[in-house]
This record gives C-alpha cells, structure tokens and sequence, in this order.
C-alpha cells in the first residue's frame, strides 16, 4: 500500500479546491458552483455603544398602593390589556396576600417595571398597565437619584402611558425610526428585570406587525402591531427600551409570551411609529387622537381569496362592512375591497393596518390602495374620529356630567321597591342637565349596569370614555322619588 506524506495530502486538496481547476469542472459540467464563500468585513456585533447610550434613559419605576398586591404586579392590579398578567408572572402566583398586609392602609409597593426618559425635563414613557390603579409612583433612575412621579395622560389601547418628574438635565433617549427595522437585526433590551437596574439583553427582530391576541388568554386587547424579539425580558423590563445597535429607541418592551411568567423565547414591544404619536398626543391634549378608518375588516387568506374569487393578491385586509359618516365611506370602499397599502405603505396584515392608521389623526388625509375585482385602484380622503368628524377629543373628566350623587337610605329602597340605586343632587349646566334628567332623579342603573355609589357611575363614565369603539353615551335607567320610571340617553361625546 502506498503511503503518502501529509504535505502531499495538503497538496493535493489545494489543488482540488483551486480556481483554475472549479472552473475547468464549471466548463465540463455545464453547471454552477453551489457553494458560495463571502469575502467581506467581519459581521460587528460591538454593543458597548448601544448600552453605554441608552442605560442612562432607562429609568424603574415602582408602584404603590394602599392594599398589598403581588411583588411584581401589572401596576395596582387595574385592567390587564394584553393578558401581561400571565405573560409576565405566570398563572401560579395568582394569589391573595395574607389578610393583615391587605389591612394595612400605608401605600405598599405593588408593581415593579421601567421607564424611558423623553426629555431632560423629566418625560417618561412607560406601559399603562405598569402604573394603573398606582396611588403613588416612585421613578429610580440609573444613578440612583430617586423621584415622585405624576401621571400626565394613559392610553390602554396601546398599553402606553405618559408620566413626568420633576428633575432636569436628564440624559434623553434618541429615537429611531421602527418602519426601518429589518428581521434578522441585532437589538438590545434595557430595563429593569427583578429590580435588577439598568439590565441589557441582546437578541435579534424576530418579526414586525406581530400580533398576540390569539395567546392573550381571554384579555382585552387593543392595538396591536408588536416587533417581537427573542432579547430576554422578565418581570420588571415591562415599559422599558427596545434600541438597535446605536443606541435609538425602536421600541417599548411590553409582553413576553410564556406560561411559567420568565422569559422562554418570545418577547413583544411597542414600536415607536406608534409610541411617538401617542406620547405626542398625551403631552398636547392628555388622550389619545385616534383616526378610524370606519369599517369592519378580516384578514384575507387563501381560503377566503378562493372562495371570493380573488387573484390578484395572496394576502391584504379584505374589508367586511362599512359605516356611515367614516373614511371608508367616502373613500367609497365595498366590502371584498382588499386594502393593500396606506400613503405608499404596502400593507399585508391587519396588525400593520393598524400600525399605520394609529400613526395619524383625524383632519389627516390618508391615500388607500385597494383591490377590486382583481383591479388596484386608489384613492385618498380625510381620516375622522369615532364620532365621525375631525374635532380635537379632550380628556374625559368626570365633572362634565354636572352634578353629584347621594347615596339612597334602606327606607328610601324599600318605599320604590328597589333595591339599588344613587340620586342625582346639586344638578348644573353639564351633560345630565342637557339630556334632561332633573335633581332628585334615582339611577338604578347605566348601560345594563346596576349602580348603588357615585364611585359607581364614576367608573361606568371613565370606561365609556376610554372605549375607541362605537358612542360615548349612557343609557341611563331609573325613576323619579313620585315611582315614575324613566329612560335617558347621555351624549358624552366632545364637540
């Protein structure tokens, strides 16, 4: 057997791999390599700069109440928009505290999450289910000075939520722009995960317009349109910053999706293209100008594209139905149009439909690129509110109503035969006033809803105020103290 040197092995492989002899193979064969080697620079995965520009901005938050909740609760345990509960803390740790930590009455820390400063005058963006239901707000920032924080505007369709310090001369985030985020980028997590502060995860954009209703176990939901990203996220980064690799917001991490509450894979943020309106918004008229499209919408999909006939696209937002005095109406849009772009937007899914809309306000014009009968057309409008006109929408406050309530005695109950119920009092120019309910009328109950408290009525109001969906009214039920019962309709819509 012929023995052969490991310099002729070397050899000889070099020539087996060298040009001359791939391309005399390329030549014979009629066929091109299929091994493709990139001779370009190194791939930089430096995130020094990333983290050293944003830990500065990224502030925690702690949240306090006056009854004892879970250590690391979804902010005083108020509404739970995107199931965060679960996703954040896991099923398991659903429990009471013992009874004489919920009798004490000295606000308890509650809720534990991030925050990341706007401005060097003290703006901080956060999520709103971070610091709902909180009857004090503590804002630690990375250098360990520590400040009382106040609420400026919330907005729980899109779990976002304005606060302000009293403090100067903080260390800003830059933004960045999310519309330009490729998947496959490499972003960093900073937040405040266990209370650990100023805590940096890397990871890469795993999807953008991503949404999570389907896993959010039952919770409301609102707007959605997530970058989802495999950076690790825990309890306490909720509210904290998403950034690329120069250190620029691109978004506000929300939500991971697991059943045992720690990380497993999957974590969600707020892109900026929405937290930049909303924000701006909050700051300038304290709620949210939402523009509607006004019509009822489905994702198309190919079941649905055969069963209509559709061919000339594979996916888009296939619209349902269309109401009156909207955009859609005056767009001229039918249902089985399948909306496929937004002011030169390519739009595939609902959750990027919603993405783009939430990016406008009402008075905004808008162009929409749709298929009809396998033809695209286009045409452009004016975007309105959900009361169908372009009017500026104020902050709710509950004053407007214009009046007060007194709680009913036992024989108050018993002489009407009812037995709930609160009387109007000190009634004054306002909303009750205008739709005719005079003093001494009993509300037994609003929208289907029993009432016996003004705390009552309170919270039917501030939940009819905060729903983006149908009329602001009230559906008032109740009688007079002669026994005449009596129906009104309150119209709490801005003008």
């Amino acid at each position: 057997m012929k023995r052969y040197s490991i310099p002729a092995i070397v050899a000889a492989l070099a020539i087996l791999v060298s040009p001359a002899c791939a391309d005399n193979h390329a030549e014979n064969n009629q066929a091109q390599p299929f091994i493709r080697t990139s001779h370009g620079g190194s791939f930089e995965t430096d995130f020094t700069v990333a983290a050293e520009n944003t830990v500065n901005a990224v502030v925690c938050i702690k949240s306090y109440t006056a009854q004892r909740q879970q250590q690391y609760g979804n902010g005083g345990g108020g509404y739970d928009p995107f199931g965060m509960f679960d996703f954040f803390f896991g099923p398991q740790q659903r429990q009471q505290q013992p009874r004489q930590q919920q009798r004490n009455s000295e606000p308890v820390q509650s809720g534990l999450g991030s925050g990341v400063i706007l401005s060097a005058d003290g703006y901080i963006v956060t999520n709103n289910h971070v610091i709902d239901g909180a009857d004090k707000l503590e804002v630690l920032l990375n250098d360990n000075s520590t400040y009382e924080a106040r609420v400026i505007g919330t907005d729980e369709a899109t779990d976002l939520a304005l606060i302000k310090i009293d403090a100067e001369k903080l260390n800003p985030i830059t933004f960045g722009n999310s519309d330009d985020l490729k998947i496959g980028e490499w972003v960093l997590a900073v937040g405040n995960p266990f209370g650990f502060n100023s805590t940096v995860t890397a990871g890469i954009v795993s999807a953008k317009a991503r949404s999570i209703s389907q896993n959010s176990r039952g919770g409301k939901m609102g707007i959605e349109s997530f970058i989802q990203t495999d950076a690790a996220l825990n309890p306490g980064n909720s509210g904290g910053a998403l950034v690329n690799l120069k250190g620029e917001l691109i978004g506000i991490n929300s939500a991971i999706y697991s059943n045992t509450g720690s990380y497993s894979g999957f974590s969600f943020a707020i892109p900026t293209s929405i937290v930049k309106k909303v924000m701006t918004d909050l700051k300038q008229y304290g709620t949210v100008q939402r523009a509607m499209l006004g019509c009822t919408i489905a994702e198309l999909d190919a079941k649905i594209a055969k069963e209509k006939n559709i061919t000339a696209t594979k996916n888009g937002v296939l619209v349902v139905n269309v109401t009156d005095r909207s955009t859609a109406k005056e767009l001229g849009l039918q249902p089985d149009d399948v909306i496929v772009g937004i002011n030169n937007v390519e739009i595939h899914t609902v959750p990027q439909l919603m993405e783009q809309l939430n990016q406008y306000r009402p008075g905004d014009q808008i162009t929409v690129v749709f298929i009809r009968d396998n033809q695209k057309q286009s045409k452009s409008g004016t975007l309105r509110n959900s009361q169908g006109n372009t009017t500026i929408t104020k902050k709710g406050d509950f004053s407007e109503i214009g009046c007060a309530f007194m709680k009913l005695s036992e024989e108050t109950k018993r002489n009407l035969g009812i037995s709930n119920g609160v009387q109007v009092t000190g009634l004054k120019n306002g909303a009750f006033r205008d739709s005719g309910i005079k003093d001494g009328f009993i509300i037994t109950d609003i929208n289907g809803r029993s009432v016996n408290t003004s705390d009552d009525v309170e919270m039917i109001y501030n939940q009819i105020m905060k729903n983006d969906d149908g009329d602001k009214v009230m559906f008032i039920t109740g009688l007079y103290p002669t026994g005449k019962k009596y129906y009104y309709a309150v119209n709490l819509a801005q003008e």
